[in-house]
């Protein structure tokens, strides 16, 4: 009877290294939203890396910052009609996109997508010049209509990942069995494609609230929204309150993005 021999596997030098590299990719990566936080809780009257105390001043003093509220309201609503306009438009015309066949079918793919690959001064520009003789500067809709050309890319991105990797059967058995194209859409379409619409609302929310470039063009002087409130207090103050706003604001988007991943698998929409 053979013995059987247990052979471990040798000790690679490299792993180790690799794994070390990794970290500190990663520690480099992080290391401006791990200096924010701790500035955040600074008891330094100015903005300034290390910290002297430790305090949570900054934090009780944001809600009776007007300019934060304001924007705050601001860049909510706005980012809220911006996330139901792109849905709105964008499944549909994932919908076309990916199921039909025409001749205009990759100019627009290009026509939809070209945001991502324009930079947003030039955008930010272009919407200034266009929205001045439509009196459409410092109003909600002309936010909106820019916030919706950035984001409506991912939304479209998104749906069209989902859409393709859909079971179509489903679908067919459906419209064998008499059911209408809404109905078919609403309760077969939508909830197998339900991941990537989720997903792309989530990023388009995100991506609209965050927008500081169109929204400084656009509506600087009526209607800023948060970053741009954001900035006008930094270019009037030094001290710790925008620390203490940006870390709730990654803590509430990491929230979100961790509470949709868990119910809706939004790591599985996005892959």
């Amino acid at each position: 009877m053979s013995e059987l021999r247990l052979f471990k596997p040798r000790f690679n030098p490299a792993k180790p290294i690799f794994n070390i590299v990794v970290f500190l990719l990663y520690l480099f990566l992080l290391a401006p939203l791990i200096i924010v936080f701790v500035v955040s809780f600074a008891s330094n009257q100015y903005l300034s890396f290390p910290p002297e105390g430790f305090t949570l001043k900054w934090y009780q003093a944001l809600p009776s910052e007007t300019i934060f509220v304001e924007g705050m309201k601001v860049s909510l609503i706005v980012a809220a009609f911006v996330t139901v306009v792109v849905l709105a438009i964008g499944v549909p015309a994932a919908m076309a996109l990916q199921r039909f066949e025409f001749k205009s079918k990759p100019a627009m793919e290009a026509f939809f997508l070209s945001p991502l690959l324009t930079p947003s001064i030039v955008l930010a520009l272009g919407m200034v010049l266009l929205f001045g003789p439509l009196n459409l500067n410092n109003t909600y809709t002309g936010i909106i209509i820019g916030h919706v050309a950035i984001t409506i890319p991912f939304v479209i991105r998104t749906t069209i990942m989902s859409l393709a990797t859909a079971d179509t059967s489903c679908e067919d058995a459906a419209r064998i069995l008499g059911a209408g194209p809404w109905t078919v859409f609403r309760r077969v379409t939508l909830p197998i494609i339900r991941p990537g619409v989720i997903a792309g609302g989530v990023i388009a929310f995100i991506v609209s609230f965050d927008e500081a470039v169109i929204s400084l063009f656009v509506a600087e002087s009526g209607l800023p929204t948060l970053p741009v409130q954001v900035l006008r207090y930094v270019e009037n103050s030094a001290d710790a309150a925008v620390a203490a706003l940006s870390v709730i604001l990654i803590l509430i988007s990491l929230a979100v993005v961790v509470v949709v991943e868990r119910v809706m698998g939004l790591r599985k929409a996005l892959n």
